[in-house]
């Protein structure tokens, strides 16, 4: 993988390739959207080490990798896009798709608890859920199927997204700075970010796990 992204590093097909990958991972959650961020990021760290430091491919006018902010930019905007996009398929879906979120213990859970949050401004839930495995599309859908305001659930996701492509774009950098274009760079990388994804999974299940232990124990 790492050398088909280098291999696109020099075209601005890059950011298209990471805007579609982020968008529609909130539908299929199994898309390695952060492992293409990350490697994305790889490459241009290196690739643009390389060519600052040889004066011979800066002559051949090689094309310029892509900037590390823009894949942040393109990052954040493709994954507010998508929330948007699940947020108001959920707000639309009528009685399939609230009978759909009725049997899901997950999804009722978390719509439950989002609407609380949201509604006392603590949506830092939202920005949680963005590194936990599928969270973001439990996120997104539950603030849609429960009709939170536009106003309440944007902002968190717009720093939610930011918050994730900041730290996955981060993490390709280093790599690439301290161990270059190299499967060991983007394997470390990804270990960072799928470590980020449990610890924000364990803080999302803790509440219901204190919830539940509250009512056992309560007469």
């Amino acid at each position: 993988m790492l050398e088909s992204v280098a291999a696109l590093t020099g075209s601005p097909w890059i950011y298209a390739v990471v805007a579609v990958s982020v968008l529609l991972d909130v539908f299929l959650p199994v898309l390695p959207s952060g492992v293409l961020v990350i490697t994305a990021a790889t490459a241009a760290t290196a690739g643009s080490t390389t060519v600052a430091s040889t004066a011979a491919r800066a002559a051949e006018q090689v094309p310029e990798v892509p900037s590390l902010l823009a894949l942040i930019l393109c990052a954040t905007a493709a994954s507010v896009l998508g929330d948007l996009v699940a947020y108001r398929l959920a707000w639309r879906g009528g009685e399939r798709l609230d009978r759909a979120i009725a049997r899901s213990r997950r999804l009722t859970s978390a719509q439950e608890r989002l609407g609380g949050a949201l509604a006392r401004g603590g949506g830092i839930l939202v920005i949680v859920a963005r590194f936990a495995p599928a969270g973001r599309s439990v996120v997104s859908l539950g603030a849609g199927a429960a009709h939170r305001k536009v106003k309440e659930f944007l902002p968190w996701s717009a720093l939610a997204g930011a918050a994730w492509a900041g730290y996955s774009v981060g993490l390709g950098y280093f790599g690439g700075q301290w161990l270059g274009a190299t499967w060991v760079a983007t394997a470390v990388s990804v270990l960072a970010l799928f470590v980020a994804g449990a610890l924000a999974a364990y803080f999302m299940r803790r509440p219901a796990a204190e919830a539940a232990a509250t009512a056992t124990t309560t007469p």
